[in-house]
């Protein structure tokens, strides 16, 4: 077992296609780890384990491998790469000691690449960038070198540089000199050094007054740079034919900081933040950054990065505040697909435990001692939505049981039953996202669905203040039930959280204070449903200022009842109004193709906001477009791109509807609704 000192954590992110998964199967081939080097046209590589990820040739969730190397042990995490899939990229960056960002030489800096750089960067991880693919064609080095400065800051230095011929890479750290027609590799090696030691006073001192600085001084202080950010070495690798991975390991093992020596894990409970050092012989504090389930077995196996302490089966395990520990089994390193059982999990490591239904995706193990959470990047909001029912009478137990594995495995996944239509709905990231989950449900857990067009979540809100008054009251021969309440609504702030504030203001009694939480129920009740077209409602403010109750009759259930009456009144007399959903897109398309894309974007209702210039030819375009007029986007950015179009999306806010789509939605909301009774 490594000691913590010799352990090195890294994740490797970027856009799809850039490489990632191949770069981890050649390090694992020029380490020994295996025999033979797999490829994504032969689907066998050690991270693309499972049969949806081969089909596609792409990642669609995290793995772990590791290796060793110059003595450490090299714990990988290789992520997806396409924006549908970012969630198993962004709950990895807690994991790594260091972000490996890998850039497609062919393809430049795109679109996920720009994200998860800055996710790493919030997050405080030094970063590493690696070129891949120098070997193909039409690659412009000097150009590539331009667009990483310019698009993540002057601090990006070129660490190697590729060879005229493409077969090796020349270090910049130690050579002066070497055939690279890209850049001038003396230049490359003044800039890389004397961006190095400006972390570092005195040996900056030491360099301008000319005095010889060592190789092991620039070793050290180029761990201390890129620990503060203040360089990120830019790396050139051909993972196909392995050139530059050597060197990539070398560069790792020397400047990745040891967990011990990285800055330390950050424990928030509450307003209170505790630093965690990473010491094997303190409490066990670990955190579950990864969920997946055995393609050939369904087996779950919950990934934890060990923060402090040591994890063995005899361990007294606790989630969160529970009370009770659990016995975990063995810890279990993956290697792709393969666990391998060890004795024991220590800080540092990254370790699995299988067969523990109770843990969650960033979940806080301990043994008793720790209480709060690690935090984690935040994750987009799952924009698209399909309605779903069962192909299959009887199906509905195995589609809820899929469901809640792939909702497990991807935390931009979500399920959630409409209260109005009964309908079981999925949401996610995108068309892609969507058709890959139900391509596994239909071949991991063998149940098939049907889906419908996607539903907009609309919202509802209010535009004016307003009062509304409701008596209950029922006599049934025996006990009768009677609440009445009084109150005032007016707008809250937009996108307020709580969507709803609430005051009780009742004086002299008029209502008993124990009926407050039922008068709340009742209001509750609207708030989820709305009372224009069955939409959630948001930013409303609440005050509940007189009422009556009666000493026999009055009831929990008949206050509740008199609280959603009232509101409603209120509601509908304060102006009510549809709220719809403004996505933040960013489409990458051809240069060429700029103006057909902004102008059907801005016959979409969007607001173009710029466009920034990639290498190759390519262009981003920035704008907020509402959600109803992109969920089939698609197929029409394929149609004017020929396919060479891209795009992401997120929530951005809430808008007002234009009146007449806002009728359009009540009717149809009216239409269904008539239909059901």
């Amino acid at each position: 077992m490594a000691s913590i000192q010799d352990i090195r954590n890294i994740v490797f992110l970027g856009h799809g296609g850039a490489g990632k998964t191949s770069l981890v199967e050649a390090i694992l081939h020029i380490t020994g780890k295996i025999n033979r080097l797999g490829t994504i046209d032969d689907k066998n590589t050690v991270c693309d384990f499972n049969d949806e990820e081969k089909q596609r040739g792409n990642s669609i969730r995290s793995a772990i491998a590791y290796t060793e190397h110059e003595g450490k042990t090299v714990n990988m995490i290789d992520t997806p790469g396409y924006p549908g899939f970012i969630a198993g990229a962004l709950q990895s960056i807690p994991a790594g000691e260091a972000s490996i960002v890998v850039i497609s030489a062919a393809a430049g800096i795109e679109v996920n690449t720009r994200k998860l750089f800055a996710a790493s960067k919030n997050a405080g991880k030094p970063i590493i960038i690696v070129v891949n693919k120098i070997d193909a064609e039409n690659v412009d080095t000097s150009d590539i070198i331009n667009s990483i400065q310019e698009m993540f800051g002057p601090e990006c230095k070129c660490a190697n540089l590729p060879a005229d011929d493409k077969g090796s890479v020349i270090d910049c750290v130690i050579n002066e000199t070497g055939d690279c027609s890209a850049m001038d590799v003396a230049e490359a090696h003044m800039e890389l050094l004397e961006t190095i030691i400006e972390a570092d006073d005195d040996v900056m001192e030491a360099y301008l007054s000319g005095d010889e600085v060592t190789p092991d001084q620039i070793a050290s202080v180029f761990v201390k740079a890129l620990a503060e950010g203040t360089i990120v070495p830019i790396i050139f690798t051909d993972s196909r034919k392995e050139i530059g991975i050597k060197e990539l390991l070398d560069l790792v093992v020397k400047i990745v900081p040891s967990p011990d020596k990285a800055k330390p894990a950050i424990l928030i409970d509450g307003e209170e933040e505790k630093e965690i050092a990473a010491d094997p012989n303190g409490p066990l504090a670990g955190q579950v950054i990864r969920v997946g389930f055995d393609p050939r077995s369904n087996m779950k196996y919950s990934t934890i990065r060990m923060f402090s302490g040591k994890l063995d089966p005899h361990t007294n395990l606790f989630i969160n505040n529970a009370k009770k520990g659990i016995r975990p089994g063995h810890p279990i390193q993956m290697q792709g697909g393969d666990a391998h059982e060890i004795d024991t999990a220590t800080a540092g490591q990254i370790v699995s435990l299988a067969k523990l239904d109770e843990l969650k995706l960033g979940d806080l193990v301990h043994d008793g001692k720790m209480k709060g959470k690690f935090p984690m990047p935040p994750f987009p909001k799952p924009m698209f939505a399909l309605a779903m029912e069962p192909a299959s009478r009887g199906d509905e137990n195995k589609i809820g049981a899929a469901l809640d594995k792939l909702c497990e495995e991807d935390a931009c996944f979500t399920v959630h039953m409409d209260s109005q239509t009964h309908e079981r709905v999925i949401s996610g990231l995108g068309d892609l996202h969507l058709r890959v989950m139900l391509s596994e449900m239909e071949n991991r857990y063998k149940v098939k669905v049907n889906t419908k067009q996607p539903k907009i979540p609309y919202h509802e809100t209010i535009l004016a203040k307003a009062e509304g008054h409701y008596r209950h009251k029922k006599q049934s021969g025996g006990a009768g039930q009677f609440g009445e309440v009084y109150l005032r609504i007016e707008p809250g702030e937009r996108d307020s959280d709580p969507s709803m504030e609430f005051s009780w203001d009742i004086f002299g009694g008029s209502i008993p204070g124990q009926f407050e939480p039922a008068v709340i129920k009742g209001i509750n009740d609207v708030m989820s449903t709305g009372v224009l077209a069955g939409f959630p409602l948001q930013d409303v403010k609440v005050s509940v200022y007189d009422g009556k109750y009666h000493a026999v009759d009055s009831k929990e259930v008949a206050f509740r009842a008199a609280g959603k009456g009232a509101f409603i009144d209120a509601v509908k007399n304060a102006k009510p109004s549809l709220l719809e959903p403004i996505v933040h897109m960013e489409v990458t398309v051809p240069a060429d193709n700029m103006g057909d894309i902004t102008g059907d974007l801005a016959g979409r209702r969007g607001r173009i906001e710029g466009q920034d210039m990639l290498p190759g030819n390519m262009v981003i375009i920035k704008a907020l477009v509402p959600l109803s007029e992109v969920t089939q986007y698609n197929s029409q950015l394929k149609s004017v791109t020929g396919g060479q179009g891209s795009y992401s999306m997120e929530l951005s806010h809430y808008d007002p509807t234009p009146p007449n789509i806002q009728q359009q939605v009540i009717a149809q909301y009216q239409a269904e609704k008539n239909k059901e009774e």
